[in-house]
């Protein structure tokens, strides 16, 4: 099938009505990245946002493959009138309990989230953001907390190309990173902070309870996510580290250091065995290595607009 054929249109373009009859009836099929997701759900206020904050992302033709056949949908019994729940279900499972039915949306990203961490294994899948220049491409890998989706969602305000704030696809054959240009989860003081750092952003209702603290979805910017289909070439590592208060720190990681702390931020390099080894090895090969310790974003922005303008042709 060609799929650039079938992803012409986007939400965007197709009426409200039309998308929610779609949506609750046969379910509608969209790409993110490389994946093709078929969603079914009954829920009319999930269909409200997601139809807002994936106004630039491409529809699929009806009837396509999907890799992934998810519902979102009202719990029966009891619990449809009493602390109603969502639950969630990919391919007639359902790896998670329900969730209350006012976080449909997060339950939605979370769970595809995990279909591609324990699913996608054709690629080497990295705990990272990634973002680009002239498709040279900076991993940003980073452990929970340190601020990654927060630099991801500015940079892609300042002029570079997004293509993922959580999961880094790496092909192996050609370590190539290919985009999976998500909705960007903004948790806590990040909200805040990217809200006044980019006004005219597109974000979505806050949720002020859920299993990771206050949390807001940020549209990428439609320029990236018309670009999914181009992957990058890594050139560049660079683990950063939000630290109130800290002073701006870029320094370079030896490569030994690097290869431990890329390999761990794996969701899969022991399960690909060789392939994960020799995949990770590569990176870290091509790629100049370096932590990036910072508190201020506008100062973290620029130190990685000269890193880049400095190993790029002129």
């Amino acid at each position: 099938m060609d799929l650039a054929l079938s992803s012409r249109m986007k939400f965007a373009e197709l009426p409200f009505t039309e998308f929610h009859q779609r949506l609750s009836a046969s379910g509608i099929y969209y790409r993110i990245g490389p994946f093709i997701i078929h969603l079914y759900s009954d829920l009319p206020v999930l269909a409200q946002q997601f139809n807002r904050l994936y106004a630039d992302y491409p529809l699929v033709e009806d009837k396509a493959f999907a890799d992934f056949h998810v519902r979102l949908y009202r719990q029966g019994g009891l619990r449809r009138w009493w602390r109603p729940q969502a639950q969630f279900s990919v391919d007639g499972q359902l790896p998670f309990p329900p969730y209350p039915l006012d976080t449909p949306l997060p339950l939605l990203e979370w769970g595809l989230n995990w279909c591609v961490a324990t699913r996608a294994h054709h690629y080497l899948l990295l705990h990272a953001g990634v973002v680009a220049k002239d498709d040279q491409a900076v991993l940003l890998p980073a452990n929970p907390g340190s601020g990654k989706s927060t630099l991801c969602a500015a940079l892609a305000h300042r002029g570079w190309r997004f293509l993922t704030d959580e999961i880094c696809l790496v092909r192996p054959t050609d370590l190539h990173i290919v985009p999976f240009p998500r909705l960007i989860p903004l948790k806590n003081e990040s909200i805040d902070v990217i809200r006044a750092f980019i006004p005219d952003a597109v974000m979505g209702p806050l949720f002020p309870e859920t299993r990771k603290g206050r949390l807001s979805h940020l549209r990428p910017p439609g320029a990236s996510i018309d670009r999914s289909m181009e992957t990058a070439q890594a050139r560049w590592i660079v683990f950063p580290l939000f630290q109130p208060g800290a002073k701006l720190a870029l320094q370079p990681l030896v490569k030994e250091n690097a290869f431990l702390k890329l390999s761990s931020s794996s969701f899969n390099y022991e399960f690909l065995g060789l392939r994960g080894f020799r995949a990770v090895s590569g990176l870290i090969g091509t790629c100049d290595c370096y932590t990036l310790e910072y508190s201020d974003l506008e100062e973290a922005i620029a130190q990685l607009d000269a890193l880049v303008a400095a190993g790029l042709p002129a």
